[in-house]
């Protein structure tokens, strides 16, 4: 039977070439991690793991991760919802500010924030009375997460409510919806697999974020050291194995949390596809 022709020439060499540069550049990479990290067998890849002091470091960079993530939700979406449906003086700086995590270096916004929330900054020095420490502490990691991770929410959030009619607001408070019911039944549903996509870009950024939180977190063995500085020092040292076996279950924890993201995204979708049908 004959195939039919398609639209645009070269598709076989287009997938091979992409297939070629993902496995240079993602795949090849990810295995000398995995084949190194096994090398030194179970016993030395379990005695890396099991140390308290490197599963403390997971513990704080995925609970800081989770919390930057779930507090950006909230205000991705919240901002997100400002910059499309109301017209307010200065709307176009706040919309380029957004943006300024992207283009900052993170290391100049660790050291910003930590000059910023330490005990003798200009917002520190109010809080620190207060018996709120920011600086040195799990707090001033989420915070600096926060900042980094919030243009993900937005600009995934942003494009779908633009695309958002109006009608369908106004159909559903013409058929009887509050506006509680109206948010619950319309809006949400259209949005949340875009929730779920820039929570899953948030989360995915702090837990490898290095140089916004080296500052801030003070980096203190079992308080606030996190786990890609413990990568860092392993390498500083020599320790190869030791890094990349960090690296492998940090890997893995980062892969089943992002595929249970998809899968949440993916029933979303259908979700919104009955719901839009």
């Amino acid at each position: 039977m004959l195939q039919g022709k398609r639209v645009l020439p070269g598709f076989g060499l287009s997938l091979g070439f992409t297939l070629l540069y993902l496995s240079i550049v993602v795949l090849v990479p990810l295995s000398a991690i995995f084949i190194k990290s096994f090398g030194i067998g179970w016993s030395g890849f379990w005695e890396i793991i099991s140390s308290a002091r490197i599963l403390k470091a997971l513990q704080l960079s995925f609970t800081t991760a989770l919390a930057a993530a779930l507090l950006n939700v909230f205000l991705g979406v919240l901002l997100a919802w400002c910059l499309v449906r109301y017209q307010f003086f200065g709307k176009r700086v706040v919309d380029a500010l957004i943006d300024l995590p992207f283009a900052l270096p993170t290391a100049v916004a660790g050291i910003a924030l930590t000059s910023l929330y330490a005990s003798t900054g200009w917002i520190g020095q109010y809080l620190e009375p207060l018996g709120i420490k920011v600086a040195y502490t799990p707090l001033g990691i989420t915070l600096a997460l926060v900042f980094i991770g919030l243009p993900f929410v937005v600009r995934t959030v942003q494009p779908v409510l633009s695309d958002l009619e109006t009608e369908l607001e106004e159909a559903a408070s013409a058929l009887g919806a509050n506006r509680w019911q109206t948010i619950r039944h319309v809006i949400f549903p259209i949005v949340l697999p875009a929730i779920f996509t820039g929570f899953a870009l948030a989360f995915a950024r702090g837990v490898g974020e290095y140089g916004s939180v080296i500052f801030i977190a003070g980096n203190q063995p079992f308080k606030t050291e996190i786990v890609p500085l413990m990568i860092i020092s392993r390498l500083e040292e020599y320790d190869y194995a030791a890094a990349t076996t960090i690296a492998v279950i940090m890997l893995l924890i980062s892969f089943a949390i992002l595929f249970l993201i998809n899968i949440l995204q993916a029933w979303a979708t259908r979700r919104t596809g009955r719901v839009a049908s």
